[in-house]
């Protein structure tokens, strides 16, 4: 128990897709203009992460070394397919709002990584583990940047107003250069405050 407790906490603090391995920028850059966008993104991608890992897991052994890779997609591609119809027919705004960027989960570089260092090599139920706390790692840096570049950049949260009616937005927090700013400032400060990695 006290093994899958550090499997989980370490995708969360200590190996931090977003802040700490600086993985799946791609998604991380384009869609964090909303709180709403970031949440679906880090939910839809930790769907895939538990689930692929899970299969990669139990097939572990049947997968031979020479073509893990193209496995790999075929599974990850069948959770990202699933996961895409289901927001599809279930949450359509989202699904206009992320756009391409849901298919991409395909080669998402966070996915791919924890397919290969461990899922490949682990039992099934720590890969859930590490699945579960790596997707919730990456929702919760994604969902924090989204709050800040919306909060600053339109005056919002999950779309409702929160800053008074004479506040000036800076726009430049909602365009693709803001992305930036917001992620290279979050990842100072997280790296300041979370412990060093020995």
């Amino acid at each position: 128990m006290k093994e899958l407790r550090k499997i989980f906490m370490n995708g969360i603090i200590d190996e931090n897709p977003t802040f700490r391995m600086v993985l799946g920028m791609c998604p991380t850059l384009a869609i964090t203009t909303a709180v709403f966008n970031g949440i679906g993104m880090g939910l839809a991608t930790t769907f895939v992460l538990v689930f692929s890992n899970l299969v990669i897991s139990l097939l572990r052994k049947a997968i031979p070394d020479q073509i893990r890779i193209p496995a790999f997609i075929v599974v990850i591609a069948t959770f990202v397919t699933i996961v895409q119809l289901i927001i599809k027919a279930f949450v359509p705004a989202l699904d206009a709002a992320l756009g391409v960027f849901i298919p991409l989960i395909v080669v998402n570089c966070i996915i791919f990584g924890r397919a290969e260092a461990f899922a490949f090599k682990n039992k099934p139920l720590a890969s859930i583990v590490d699945g579960l706390g790596m997707g919730l790692g990456f929702t919760c840096a994604i969902t924090m940047i989204c709050a800040v570049r919306e909060l600053f950049g339109a005056g919002t949260l999950l779309g409702i107003q929160v800053m008074p009616a004479g506040y000036m937005p800076m726009d430049m927090l909602v365009k693709p250069a803001g992305g930036f700013i917001v992620l290279g400032l979050m990842m100072a400060l997280m790296n300041k405050l979370l412990p060093k990695k020995a």
